[in-house]
């Protein structure tokens, strides 16, 4: 099920898109459905795979703010084809997000993935839940060096993945290290053949 663009194209951001000459190649996306709801297996993978994201909030007068979330690949949980959750751990005890959650659940998420240059960009409705020990527990990723606080649950309303333009390539650091270490231990199997070869 699609749902339409109007989560991030307001009346003033078609107008802008009319004037500059884009409008009527997003339109003819809307007209066959918008920008996907349901999490499909495929963005499924893609958020289990992803070591943070941020998370966007504004106030009730629309005050923005975005905050950096990370953990383990699969801290952020797909709980159900429209839901996702993760474990809200102790930080710097400014509480904005919650702040502006209570007063607008509206959230979005922005995910990541510098090795591949790929984005990709979730809107939804989001709470705050206190009241669910065995839920924190869950969704709390093992070896956290935080406490967790809370839960907070997501309901996707639009997903996108759009182009990897201007996206620089980077990589993880343990990524690296583990290639690294591949690379060393192959170049000592191949001294080890070149000296056995010169002993003949």
């Amino acid at each position: 099920m699609g749902a339409l663009s109007d989560v991030a194209f307001s009346p003033a951001v078609r107008a802008i898109q009319e004037a500059r000459g884009s409008r009527e190649a997003f339109a003819r996306r809307e007209r066959r459905g918008g920008w996907p709801s349901e999490i499909t297996p495929d963005l499924a993978a893609f958020i289990a795979a992803q070591r943070s994201f941020y998370l966007a909030t504004a106030s009730a007068d629309g005050q923005p703010y975005v905050q950096h979330r990370g953990g383990p690949p699969g801290f952020l949980r797909v709980l159900d084809p429209e839901t996702l959750g993760f474990a809200d751990l102790s930080g710097n005890r400014q509480y904005i997000t919650l702040g502006n959650l209570s007063e607008n659940p509206r959230v979005q998420l922005f995910l990541m993935d510098y090795a591949q240059r790929r984005r990709v960009k979730i809107w939804g409705e989001a709470r705050v839940v206190t009241d669910d020990p065995a839920l924190v527990a869950t969704l709390t990723p093992g070896g956290s060096s935080g406490r967790a606080e809370q839960a907070i649950l997501i309901h996707v309303t639009a997903w996108d993945a759009n182009c990897h333009q201007h996206i620089p390539q980077r990589f993880e650091a343990e990524d690296v290290a583990a290639a690294i270490e591949r690379r060393d231990a192959r170049i000592a199997e191949l001294e080890a053949e070149v000296a056995q070869l010169r002993a003949r």
